[in-house]
């Protein structure tokens, strides 16, 4: 099923994939190969309950808020690129410079992009319930 599931990738989605999301040509190919293995509808995208059946989000007390980082607002499904786009906010920042094309706006893994990531997983009430308890804040130099 890998050797099927690459051949049905074209180059030019390689490329272009590569471009957005600053993932090598060897990645993206792994990763398709995943996501077929985990699209059990073989329909070209993945459901909530496909995610579900990853044993390592299954048991991740955050499993559920990953996985619907995935899924924009009102949607069930997340194609190849849409998956590829959520997996790149967590590749390591370090890795921009490299990638960045000059010409194109903030990569996907910059530190702005995680902490939005990062806000849509965490979820809006947990920065509410920072907020009112003062964790983050500055220590009271006067102490």
């Amino acid at each position: 099923m890998g050797s099927r599931a690459s051949s049905l990738l074209r180059e030019e989605d390689i490329e272009e994939i590569k471009k957005q999301t600053g993932f090598s040509h060897s990645q993206i190919t792994r990763l398709y190969s995943r996501f077929h293995s985990l699209d059990k509808g073989e329909n070209g995208a993945l459901s909530r309950e496909d995610f579900q059946r990853i044993p390592e989000l299954a048991i991740n007390p955050l499993g559920d808020r990953i996985i619907n980082a995935f899924f924009p607002e009102g949607e069930d499904q997340v194609n190849f690129r849409g998956f590829m786009r959520t997996l790149a906010h967590f590749r390591p920042v370090e890795d921009n410079e490299k990638n960045k094309d000059p010409t194109s706006g903030e990569p996907l893994n910059s530190r702005t992009n995680k902490l939005f990531c990062n806000y849509h997983v965490q979820g809006p009430e947990k920065y509410q319930d920072d907020r009112q308890s003062g964790a983050g804040a500055d220590p009271d130099p006067a102490s």
